[in-house]
């Protein structure tokens, strides 16, 4: 299993940076998350990205923001010849894609654009060839939702974002890579409830997993982290 950092930036993009988005291949290319930014990054790579599926943890702007543009790339431009990526949202999610697209465009923009499919709390699906088991965590009063992803040698955890909770470690649990956000510089200076993690706290919820290897992402350049931490930046490629 590889992963490949595309953005990893919090929801106030760091400088220069792309953010959240997330590419896991073995066997297929699986893009978690794809906020604003990462299209253009993939771009960089292909004239088009070529990604079997995409899988959204929640609808915060940062996570999802560049399907918008994906659209108008695959119904006008070099997109469109190509096969169409499934796209996995939480359980209401294609029916919240069109409001958004009422808003937007068009009603079934993300439908003519995507194979559109709703994963179930705790529920397994096969994606690119990878098992996704989607977990529910606290982030303010969002519906949001970590990955545990698994093919038939490793298994990688993607926080997505979330406050403290025990969750997080049972997401994780023994995991050959935990992928965790670490936005706060301390976690009173979050809102109520709870949406977003410190260093501090991504570091107990690592520890509490078992995960063999923890990558922290979602941090602002501004903050600083311990040189003997790993930190995720745009462009890491890691062998998992």
């Amino acid at each position: 299993m590889k992963l490949t950092v595309v953005g990893s930036s919090p929801a106030w993009p760091n400088p220069g940076g792309a953010q959240s988005g997330y590419i896991v291949e073995g066997p297929g290319r699986l893009l978690l998350d794809c906020g604003p930014g990462v299209l253009a990054r993939l771009r960089e790579q292909d004239g088009w990205p070529r990604v079997d599926a995409i899988a959204i943890t929640h609808f915060h702007l940062d996570h999802w923001g560049d399907l918008v543009p994906w659209v108008w790339g695959r119904m006008y431009g070099l997109g469109q010849d190509l096969e169409t990526p499934e796209l996995w949202v939480q359980p209401r999610g294609r029916a919240q894609l069109q409001e958004f697209g009422e808003r937007l465009g068009m009603r079934d923009m993300f439908d003519r654009t995507f194979e559109v499919k709703e994963y179930g709390e705790r529920e397994p699906f096969v994606a690119a060839g990878l098992e996704v088991t989607p977990v529910r965590l606290p982030h303010y009063t969002l519906q949001t939702y970590g990955f545990r992803v698994t093919n038939e040698h490793r298994t990688l955890a993607y926080s997505g974002d979330s406050g403290p909770s025990d969750l997080l470690a049972q997401l994780a649990q023994d995991v050959d890579l935990f992928l965790c956000e670490a936005t706060l510089e301390r976690g009173e200076l979050d809102g109520q409830p709870r949406g977003h993690l410190s260093l501090e706290e991504a570091l107990e919820a690592h520890r509490a997993s078992g995960a063999r290897r923890l990558v922290l992402t979602h941090r602002p350049s501004e903050l600083s982290t311990d040189g003997s931490l790993e930190l995720a930046y745009d462009g890491l490629v890691l062998e998992i």
